[in-house]
């Protein structure tokens, strides 16, 4: 069997410097996603931070309509009982 094809020094040098520029996009290319990766790591922090204030928000607003429920059923029951004692 011979090679098909001969692999001078020459065509050596071109297929390393190939395979040199695939490793830099490469490279590139995982930098550029690191970068990504990072914005990406800030956008759910600020995200967290917006769902916990406003969760926080909800809480209190639940917090006082159960407050304003629970005193107006005290209100209607003393004057319920006064209505009825007369």
């Amino acid at each position: 069997m011979t090679p098909r094809e001969k692999w001078t020094d020459e065509r050596l040098d071109d297929l390393n410097k190939k395979v040199d520029r695939g490793f830099a996009e490469i490279k590139a290319e995982i930098k550029e996603t690191k970068v990504e990766i990072k914005e990406t790591k800030v956008e759910i922090a600020e995200l967290r931070r917006e769902m916990k204030e406003g969760f926080e928000s909800l809480h209190r607003l639940l917090f006082k309509s159960a407050v304003a429920i629970i005193i107006a059923l005290i209100g209607f029951s003393a004057t319920l009982v006064g209505a009825l004692a007369f």
